[in-house]
């Protein structure tokens, strides 16, 4: 079976991972009028890897239940959130192919409601402002083997806490000289239990609110409230959010939502040889290790379009992965899998030699002279006296109706480098001294008649004779085994084509202190191809298959007619076979 027949994932199968089950059993309940998800970033960086499985997650569940999925960015550091982030990361949920309901939601859009639960926990005793410094809050909270040791200013009055909280909220505190706590228990053995800060003092513009606060909530104050606000049913987040599940709940409970929100945990999307940390990726573009968040050896969404990644291929990738509570490591050949799967019915053929090696055929016009007597009836050519070209009418796709393009063959074509070999390894099929005649796709049975070296006896030319009746039809009596890809030297466009391995040679590149330790120097290898020419004019942004090559996509920021680029999304085709 090749590996394309494999049967991809049945989109109409019920699908019965635990969360799924969950949210049927409390629509069979009648728990909840609709099921309400949300995906809430924090946009502080470019969407990566990980978060595919948590958008086709939030996105799929609500719209297999008839419910609807909020997007609501979880905006409460305004040092590190800019609006590009925003931007971006609607392009790219947009991309994946889902839609949000209404507008887009944003935490600082809750500030003042936050703000009116913080001096309501004051109130009730359940909050109180601490003036020790950050490094004293730390070394107070204890450790995992003893317990944490109480503020001096935990018990200091409502009316005291409230004054405090007044002025830090009227600037009259530096950054760092107070904080909220909430009032919990500094002897929990749930380390995020020990009266967690909720508002810090921050002497920064936002990006939504201007500098109407100088104190910002906490993000794990106001993620839980968020969702409260906004009838969230089923809250979804991965495994480290697990022990921040009772501050959630707390929080919740004591600002007195009745029917409050659920938290349900699943595991991350861990691939190999991939960084899915917002913070080592920025570090990334920061010390411009690449071109930036979209530098298609990234894992973020930006870069996976970029390198051309289809969203069908994506979220095939991530039913395949599947949900569960069990963290565990995914082959990054799956991805790949579910990429190639997606490509193969979906985007024209081109011929490309990405390193050619020049070939003259010596009987070209001899050869050609008479192709009008001799074609088949399943050649479809014209030839250009003027240019002394043969242009091959081909269809764009061999099993899919794509249309047809021009292909130009001339005298002088290129074939790979690694087409031709002095001295082939063992079960070598292409050509060589002794193996010299081969099928040029499209076109005539090609014979090798000499090799040209240069001074460092380097294959810099083959001289070679094609066979004038062998033009959409087989050589009699004998066997040609083996087909090759070629292009017009003349006819031929140069291109730039960029190869890729994975950006990191280690298996876990988050265990690694440093992360220039663990990048791979063969990431990215730009070669100088010649392709050719229907694939110049398409648009950038457009895939192909490089026959015998691979899948390629003309880079949406560099290519233009004149000066093509292309990025390889993935190779033509692995051993790798998916469970």
């Amino acid at each position: 079976m090749s590996e394309h027949s494999s049967n991809p994932v049945q989109k109409d199968e019920q699908k019965n991972d635990f969360i799924r089950n969950i949210i049927r059993d409390d629509v069979n309940a009648q728990k909840y009028q609709q099921i309400v998800t949300r995906f809430p970033p924090e946009p502080n960086g470019y969407l990566h890897l990980g978060h595919v499985k948590s958008i086709c997650l939030n996105f799929g569940v609500a719209k297999e239940f008839d419910g609807i999925c909020n997007l609501r960015f979880d905006d409460t550091n305004p040092t590190a959130e800019k609006q590009d982030f925003i931007d971006n990361i609607e392009n790219d949920v947009k991309w994946l192919g889902f839609e949000w309901a209404g507008q887009a939601h944003h935490a600082s859009g809750y500030f003042d409601q936050l703000y009116a639960w913080a001096v309501q926990l004051i109130k009730q005793g359940d909050a109180y402002v601490d003036l020790q410094s950050p490094e004293q809050i730390k070394e107070n909270r204890g450790s995992f083997n003893e317990a944490g040791t109480a503020s001096p200013h935990r018990d200091a009055s409502i009316e005291e806490n409230l004054q405090l909280f007044d002025d830090m909220k009227e600037g009259k505190f530096a950054e760092g000289k107070a904080v909220l706590r909430a009032k919990i228990d500094m002897a929990s053995p749930n380390m995020n239990m020990r009266d967690p800060v909720i508002y810090r003092i921050m002497h920064q513009a936002h990006h939504q609110t201007g500098d109407k606060w100088c104190i910002y909530p906490m993000y794990d104050f106001a993620h839980p409230l968020s969702d409260a606000l906004e009838g969230i049913t089923h809250s979804l987040c991965t495994l480290e959010f697990e022990d921040h599940r009772p501050f959630y709940d707390w929080a919740i409970e004591k600002v007195g939502f009745e029917q409050p929100p659920h938290q349900y945990e699943f595991s991350r999307l861990n691939v190999d040889h991939t960084l899915t940390s917002k913070r080592k990726l920025k570090q990334l573009v920061d010390e411009n290790i690449v071109s930036g968040w979209d530098d298609p050896r990234m894992p973020t969404i930006a870069g996976m379009r970029r390198r051309g990644y289809t969203p069908e291929g994506l979220r095939d990738f991530c039913e395949r992965v599947g949900v569960t509570k069990v963290d565990s490591v995914v082959d990054f050949r799956l991805l790949e899998f579910s990429i190639r799967q997606s490509l193969e019915t979906t985007t024209a053929r081109g011929m490309a030699v990405l390193k050619p090696l020049k070939v003259t055929i010596t009987n070209f016009s001899d050869a050609v002279s008479s192709w009008e007597s001799q074609k088949a009836d399943s050649v479809h050519a014209r030839f250009d006296d003027a240019s002394q070209t043969l242009w091959l009418t081909q269809p764009n796709h061999p099993n899919v109706d794509m249309g047809e393009r021009e292909i130009p063959f001339t005298k002088t074509i290129y074939i790979d480098q690694g087409d031709y070999e002095i001295e082939p390894p063992a079960g070598y099929k292409r050509l060589s001294p002794e193996k010299n005649e081969i099928r040029l796709r499209n076109t005539y049975v090609l014979a090798v008649t000499e090799h040209i070296l240069d001074d460092n006896g380097n294959v810099v030319e083959l001289k070679a004779t094609i066979d004038p009746a062998t033009l959409g039809n087989n050589p009699e009596g004998r066997k040609v085994k083996g087909v090759i890809h070629w292009v017009s030297a003349s006819q031929g466009v140069p291109a730039t084509v960029r190869m890729y391995e994975q950006l990191f040679s280690v298996e876990d590149p988050s265990n690694v202190v440093d992360v220039h330790q663990a990048l791979n120097p063969n990431s990215l290898t730009e070669l100088n191809a010649v392709v050719e020419p229907s694939l110049v004019n398409a648009d950038a942004g457009t895939r192909f298959q490089f026959e015998r090559e691979g899948y390629f996509i003309s880079d949406s920021e560099d290519h233009s007619s004149d000066k093509p680029v292309f990025n390889q999304i993935v190779s033509l085709r692995d051993s790798y076979k998916p469970a």
